[in-house]
């Protein structure tokens, strides 16, 4: 039986920041604060890069694409957003949906970030939280307060790599999988009808 939407978010609100166990188990601590704060930095080289590139905002999301490539875990952030759902799933529609999702979820924060033109983000500091580091960093836009935007880092793969992305206090993590709930429940459940959907959008 399909889980009612309200249901579903209710799980989300209630179950927090801590729901963030229930995808995929994360390694026992291993990483440094430093390694953490260097892959963060690189990264936060690479946007500053291209959000000061001036470039159309096709050129721009296919360059935000490859930073998702090079430094997240879309594995994780794939299998966290679709849940519980995936437990349905072959292993052929789990492979699928995170090649569409990667794609999806690139170009959805590359548009994020490219609303950062004019603005330059700084790495702040990082500190660990639980088995993973928490590296702070500051946007700076033109007219507007700084605010605060927090890369969460781990070694799962076997190298550093962020797996959560903290914009403004809104996570991605547990806003994704509220998304992918929502739009899987519209189609009915039909995972192939999601996957499909993701890829064009």
């Amino acid at each position: 039986m399909m889980r009612p939407l309200n249901t579903r978010r209710q799980f989300l609100i209630t179950a927090g920041v801590a729901a963030t166990a229930t995808a995929l188990p994360l390694p026992a601590f291993a990483l440094s604060s430093e390694q953490a704060q260097g892959l963060v930095t690189s990264a936060v080289n690479d946007i500053n890069t291209i959000i000061a590139s001036g470039g159309s905002e096709a050129a721009m999301i296919r360059q935000f694409e490859g930073i998702f490539d090079r430094y997240a875990d879309t594995v994780y952030i794939a299998s966290f957003a679709l849940g519980n759902d995936r437990r349905s799933a072959s292993q052929s529609q789990i492979q699928a949906f995170v090649e569409a999702f990667r794609t999806y979820v690139a170009a959805k924060y590359g548009r994020r970030f490219r609303e950062f033109i004019g603005g330059q983000i700084t790495v702040v500091n990082a500190k660990a939280v639980n088995s993973w580091i928490e590296v702070e960093t500051t946007v700076a836009l033109r007219n507007q307060s700084p605010f605060r935007v927090d890369f969460h880092v781990s070694d799962r793969p076997g190298k550093p790599v962020f797996f959560n992305l903290i914009i403004e206090g809104v996570n991605m993590l547990l806003s994704e999988r509220t998304e992918i709930g929502a739009m899987l429940d519209r189609r009915g459940g039909n995972i192939d009808a999601l996957i499909n959907d993701l890829r064009n959008s």
